[in-house]
């Protein structure tokens, strides 16, 4: 309903994807991390999903308006469970390759770095989020 406060125990549900990209002519892989200055840390694009959006359509939007790349999806990684200002959030992931765009610093994303996994896995802020670059790996049957 409008104007009603949420509850503290209500789900903050969220998506985003892991961006990947093959550099030209080597094909190595890479990955695209982001730095939040609101939070002073390095993650995976993502972000809260709008009243009844689908959560792939929502992680696809959030890539886009973080880091100015479409992506073509790939396939559903695990889910992330944590709290954050004292409200349970879940965030679901997928692979995703990166076509076009260019990344424009903005409110949400002051920095973009393409990564090798093994630097990204470095970068990134939360233990939570470096578990996914295995998984990633995994799934482009990388491992």
């Amino acid at each position: 309903m409008p104007g009603t406060k949420r509850r503290k125990d209500t789900v903050v549900r969220a998506a985003g994807c892991i961006l990947w990209r093959r550099l030209p002519p080597s094909g190595a892989l890479e990955l695209c991390v982001v730095h939040r200055p609101k939070y002073d840390d390095w993650s995976w694009p993502k972000g809260k999903l709008k009243s009844g959006e689908d959560p792939l359509a929502g992680a696809l939007r959030e890539v886009a308006e973080e880091t100015g790349f479409t992506a073509v999806p790939g396939v559903e990684l695990s889910s992330v469970a944590y709290v954050a200002g004292g409200r349970p959030k879940q965030v679901r992931y997928w692979a995703a390759e990166a076509a076009a765009g260019r990344f424009t610093p903005n409110k949400e994303v002051d920095r973009l770095r393409w990564l090798s996994p093994a630097a990204a896995r470095e970068r990134l802020t939360q233990f939570r989020d470096r578990e996914l670059v295995d998984e990633l790996l995994t799934a482009l049957r990388l491992t």
